[in-house]
């Protein structure tokens, strides 16, 4: 009889220990859908206008070396052509007023394009920082639920020891009862 109600106390104890891992997993399953929800969301990017490709192609274009290749090469014609070649008839003799004048412009217009660009790619690395942030969460939200999990079970497998345990001393406790009963008996004269 002792050990039907042992059994029937470690079943429904295993039961309410899968439920409590039940509930850990459900818990986990809404959480990790709730921050691919959000992931994916953010993902969704607003096709770029005109303007913005524009700005990101000049930017591109503009701090690489091919852009400063060809520059130095547009200024060295630009000067050689009006010193050497034209000499004092040049359109633009040697203070280069008119070639001031386009670098200004070239300054003037270049550097908002490429901020713009720079301030795209800042708000784009924000939210790849944000998604980041969002991911390490959600680790550290499973290493919570697997040490849960862990100590759940230890807490469990422990439990389950010390039940074994009792039972194996009252296992051990009434075999000896029986040896000194046995052994009282055998010492007993027999008529």
């Amino acid at each position: 009889m002792a050990n039907k109600s042992n059994y029937k106390v470690l079943l429904q104890t295993n039961n309410q220990n899968l439920n409590k891992l039940n509930e850990i997993v459900l818990k986990a399953i809404d959480e990790e859908q709730l921050l691919s929800k959000k992931l994916s969301n953010d993902k969704l990017e607003k096709p770029k206008s005109f303007g913005e490709r524009l700005s990101d192609q000049v930017a591109q274009f503009g701090g690489s070396w091919r852009f400063i290749i060809i520059f130095s090469i547009f200024l060295a014609a630009w000067m050689m052509l009006n010193v050497f070649f034209l000499k004092d008839k040049g359109y633009d003799p040697y203070p280069f007023i008119l070639l001031n004048l386009i670098l200004s412009t070239i300054a003037a217009i270049q550097a908002p394009v490429i901020m713009m660009s720079q301030n795209r790619k800042e708000d784009r690395d924000r939210k790849r920082a944000e998604d980041d942030y969002m991911v390490n969460l959600k680790t550290e939200i499973e290493l919570r639920n697997l040490h849960e999990k862990i100590d759940l079970l230890m807490a469990e497998q422990m439990k389950n020891l010390f039940e074994i345990q009792q039972v194996q001393m009252d296992k051990i406790d009434e075999l000896d009862k029986k040896l000194k009963d046995h052994l009282k008996k055998a010492q007993s004269p027999q008529p």
